[in-house]
């Protein structure tokens, strides 16, 4: 695959997943029909994704992961750490969408970094 096409392929993937992450975030954690479903139903498949998506939230395992992802791309090298570079940029991206900017911003930055420099290493 040529590197212009890796580019282009990575930018609709990331379209995507952002898409994705804010349907999340107004669709399910966001949306007031929920409230009301789980407070009287809070054994349906949506309330259980719903109350495990809050405490993943809150316990801001996005960001730690997508922070320590991206730490570990920059140390390795090649394919490995591009795959690693692109996980650290998608798990910083629902971060960022789902309430954990402050770590997020900065893997975000690092694994882009990781990315960009990518044929060095």
């Amino acid at each position: 695959m040529s590197r212009r096409l890796s580019w282009v392929v990575l930018f609709l993937v990331l379209v995507l997943w952002l898409a994705f992450s804010y349907g999340l975030r107004y669709g399910l954690m966001e949306d007031v029909q929920w409230v009301g479903v789980c407070a009287d139903e809070a054994s349906k498949w949506q309330c259980q994704v719903r109350s495990n998506l809050g405490l993943l939230i809150h316990f801001g395992v996005f960001g730690w992961g997508a922070l320590i992802t991206a730490l570990i791309a920059l140390c390795i090298p090649r394919r490995v750490g591009n795959v690693l570079a692109v996980t650290g940029l998608l798990l910083g991206v629902l971060a960022l969408v789902l309430y954990t900017a402050s770590l997020a911003v900065f893997a975000v930055v690092i694994a882009g970094l990781r990315l960009v420099r990518g044929r060095q290493a």
